[in-house]
């Protein structure tokens, strides 16, 4: 980590602009930041790097990566002490739902995200300062910041600032579902099988592609659904598959 500080530094120093920007960003959030450079990097898109033959290196897949695991953990271990009286899978259908893109990108434009991203000239003309996609992968790359920065106990703390109210509002039925989750729960106790996705097309260039999935259930194929990502499409097909069978 030390040498990828090293790098980043001397290759993107801070501005007093960008840097005043990165505290007003942290102040509202309770984030105590004492390397900005870690913040800021969270921020860099890979289109900006892959623009910048000199920045190969300077975005945020690796701090998404780690990110992804804290939030995962931070999670798991809520829901573990919050739901002794639960089973596994009811553990497992939460976590799933509050650390998707579904919830993430909503709560990461709340926290004005999209106005401190780094993007690459062609991510930004095709709008991807508002994408969900990019928007949840940078949620976790400030969570992968955050706990290289401050250690876990500082993660742990803002993560959960945000993910009690949306783990409280699925748990009263209120919040968004895991449809691939309740799918597959549903499907394997009434036929021991699962739900086979497929990918049907893509359209659109590479940085701003839509992805079409459908879903075969006992013989039966549901969709194709569209979305921004692959698992946003097999979200939105579980979810008209779903809706069928309710109504059947």
């Amino acid at each position: 980590m030390k040498n990828l500080k090293s790098f980043f530094q001397t290759r993107a120093s801070i501005s007093p602009a960008r840097l005043k920007a990165l505290q007003n960003f942290c102040r509202p959030l309770g984030l105590k930041f004492k390397d900005y450079t870690l913040l800021d990097l969270a921020f860099h898109h890979r289109s900006f790097s892959n623009e910048n033959v000199s920045h190969r290196r300077l975005n945020n897949e690796r701090l998404e990566f780690l990110g992804d695991s804290v939030l995962g953990v931070a999670a798991a271990s809520f829901l573990y002490e919050d739901m002794q009286e639960n089973p596994e899978g009811d553990l497992a259908r939460i976590k799933a739902a509050v650390v998707s893109e579904q919830t993430l990108a909503p709560i990461g434009i709340r926290f004005g995200i999209s106005s401190m991203l780094i993007l690459g000239h062609g991510e930004e003309l095709s709008g991807g300062r508002n994408k969900p996609a990019i928007i949840a992968d940078c949620m976790e790359a400030i969570i992968g910041a955050y706990y290289l920065d401050s250690g876990y106990s500082a993660a742990e703390k803002y993560i959960l600032s945000f993910l009690i109210p949306e783990i409280r509002a699925i748990q009263q039925d209120k919040g968004a579902k895991d449809y691939k989750t309740m799918l597959q729960e549903f499907y394997q106790k009434k036929y021991k099988a699962c739900p086979v996705y497929e990918l049907v097309k893509t359209e659109g260039p590479d940085h701003d592609q839509t992805f079409f999935v459908s879903v075969k259930l006992n013989g039966t194929v549901y969709g194709p659904a569209e979305g921004k990502s692959k698992k946003q499409a097999e979200q939105h097909v579980a979810q008209l598959a779903w809706d069928r069978l309710k109504k059947n």
